[in-house]
């Protein structure tokens, strides 16, 4: 699976890069696609408010696209929350 991390308008640390690889590394295997693509965008929403960090996974493959977005105090808790929703669409993916 391929992994593209693009952040916007703001450098990327390297401890949260470490982050979302280890969160999600275990979609190789979840999605079961050696060509899957995973693209997640990262997007800072006005600095001086609260949940400002917004975050956007999608994902592409020969199946169908899957995608959410969150909008969160941190970009760890927006990868965490977007993430699960992935998880409940492959879910009902799998029960189809």
């Amino acid at each position: 699976m391929k992994l593209s991390i693009n952040p916007v308008n703001f450098e990327i640390a390297e401890r949260l890069e470490k982050y979302i690889t280890k969160k999600t590394n275990r979609y190789e295997k979840l999605l079961n696609n050696p060509s899957a693509e995973m693209e997640i965008r990262m997007t800072v929403i006005k600095p001086e408010t609260n949940l400002n960090k917004h975050t956007q996974i999608r994902v592409l493959g020969n199946g169908p696209e899957m995608f959410a977005e969150k909008t969160c105090d941190s970009f760890e808790e927006g990868i965490d929350t977007a993430l699960e929703a992935l998880d409940r669409q492959i879910e009902k993916l799998k029960d189809r």
